[in-house]
């Protein structure tokens, strides 16, 4: 550059300081803390996550309530009182799926991805912050609600026989990691498909077209395809941890989780292999 009596002279620049690096390793907490501030300021979480919450409580409260009110003692002795409240993790699942599909599509559809990107240029590092945080908000909030539900309805149904050790895991820590492991594939889901519609319908449509195909299986020769619709499907699993599946056959105990585990992986196997190969 040039002073101003023509002079000639070098420009002095800043030290490089490291820690400005976007692909500094010391900054990955900082995409943690992104995601965080991002999922906790929108308010698609606040109302995804209330719906949840009037959902889980509402109808797993109301739901034994009104069996409670309307069953003899003696006809209460062999059910299960934790069971009342899948009921109202089932519907309330929807939420946690539609919330999954946001954090990551709503980027996409607004632009706000390309911002990301450029502040955090390693693709993977983003997603798997996302995954990271979305998946303790949801755990968190499902674990407290089920919890709640819970002590509720087995204060609420005396009469009923006390559960055990396991059915407490499975009926409040099993469900909470299979809900949490539901919305991460949304979330993985809604950043290949990039678009918030398309996605949550893709989700929405897994969930329910299982056990509507099954419905209309009659013929003799798609027992067996009926049958493995009804025992996947997500409504079946989700009771599983209940004990109250709707076929004698199929996935018992913990399986759920791992199933859900298994297609979670994939899931994010691909959406990792199509971030890194596409334009954002």
């Amino acid at each position: 550059m040039r002073d101003p009596a023509g002079l000639i002279v070098h420009a002095e620049f800043p030290p490089h300081d490291e820690r400005s690096d976007p692909s500094d390793p010391h900054r990955r907490p900082g995409a943690l803390a992104s995601e965080w501030t991002k999922i906790r300021s929108v308010r698609s979480t606040m109302w995804t996550l209330g719906v949840f919450v009037l959902l889980v409580i509402g109808i797993g409260l109301g739901t034994a309530a009104l069996v409670a009110a309307n069953t003899d003692g003696a006809d209460l002795e062999s059910e299960n009182a934790l069971s009342f409240g899948f009921f109202g993790l089932l519907l309330g699942s929807m939420c946690v799926i539609t919330l999954g599909v946001l954090t990551t599509a709503s980027e996409y559809g607004t632009g706000m991805i390309r911002t990301t990107m450029v502040a955090c240029p390693s693709r993977g590092r983003v997603l798997a912050a996302k995954a990271i945080v979305f998946f303790l908000v949801a755990f968190v909030v499902t674990l407290v609600s089920s919890v709640f539900v819970a002590m509720v309805d087995v204060a609420m149904m005396p009469e009923a026989r006390e559960p055990s050790g396991g059915e407490w895991a499975k009926g409040t820590l099993g469900v909470s990691l299979f809900i949490a492991l539901l919305g991460l594939v949304s979330l993985a889901v809604g950043s290949i498909i990039r678009h918030s519609a398309g996605a949550i319908t893709i989700m929405i449509g897994l969930f329910l077209a299982p056990l509507v195909i099954a419905l209309f299986m009659f013929s003799e020769s798609l027992v067996d395809v009926r049958e493995a619709l009804v025992e996947y499907s997500i409504p079946n699993l989700l009771s599983v941890f209940y004990s109250t599946s709707l076929t004698d056959t199929g996935p018992s105990g913990w399986d759920p989780l791992w199933i859900a585990l298994g297609v979670t992986a994939a899931a994010f196997a691909g959406a990792f292999a199509l971030l890194e190969k596409r334009d954002v």
